[in-house]
């Protein structure tokens, strides 16, 4: 078993009947639908809310049951990857385009876990990749030119063929930006959350509740 499917798992496992869980995008996250369906297939009720198309689809081809966010007020859990996380359990999100549901899930929960692999540990955010930052595409440029005044080096994100820009399921543009070393995370999320014109941003700032961390065949717990 690699350590991708060992933490989902290990989560799908802590997962208690009645609970109301949050279905994070991405491999690691497939990893945990496909873990979670299977408990639910052995007995287990729950009920869950998807963070993306993507997942909703996969989390219905399994039979897991679905409510929509429409009529959620708050959830048990929400489980998801990440990109980056250091030590303090800050996280870097995005390289996919759901930021705004991904945020709001991990905000209203009650527990919000992250799982990785010891491949995501950084030293700082934005140490391996840029820092994803949706905005509004009117506004692209004002914005640009706001994360330039902060010190920040902005390009819209293009598509992986290279013939046209990244639009996310909301809609928005993506600036995949880099900031120099020097800057602390959680004050350059206050700045990204003061800018006029930015839907959302790929730092998750005093979100997560722990992180489970899979390697060498044992998951280490971190929580906050």
């Amino acid at each position: 078993m690699n350590d991708k499917a060992l933490v989902a798992q290990h989560a799908a496992q802590k997962i208690e009947d009645g609970m109301i869980v949050g279905l994070g995008t991405g491999s690691t996250a497939n990893c945990f639908i496909e873990a979670l369906a299977k408990r639910h297939q052995e007995g287990l009720n729950i009920k869950t809310i998807a963070s993306s198309m993507v997942s909703a689809i996969k989390a219905r081809e399994l039979g897991l049951p679905q409510i929509p966010i429409e009529q959620l007020s708050g959830l048990d859990v929400y489980v998801d990857g990440a990109d980056e996380v250091t030590q303090d359990m800050i996280l870097l999100k995005g390289r996919g385009y759901d930021l705004i549901r991904e945020k709001l899930l991990a905000g209203a929960s009650r527990e919000f876990w992250v799982l990785i692999d010891p491949g995501k540990r950084v030293g700082r955010i934005g140490e391996r990749y840029p820092i994803p930052v949706e905005v509004i595409p009117f506004a692209w440029r004002l914005v640009r030119e706001s994360l330039t005044a902060v010190g920040g080096k902005a390009e819209l994100r293009q598509t992986p063929n290279q013939d046209g820009l990244v639009v996310t399921s909301h809609g928005s543009l993506v600036l995949d930006t880099v900031f120099p070393e020097a800057f602390d995370s959680r004050k350059l999320d206050a700045v990204l959350n003061g800018i006029p014109g930015v839907v959302e941003h790929g730092i998750f700032s005093r979100l997560a509740s722990a992180v489970f961390c899979a390697q060498d065949g044992q998951v280490e717990e971190q929580w906050a």
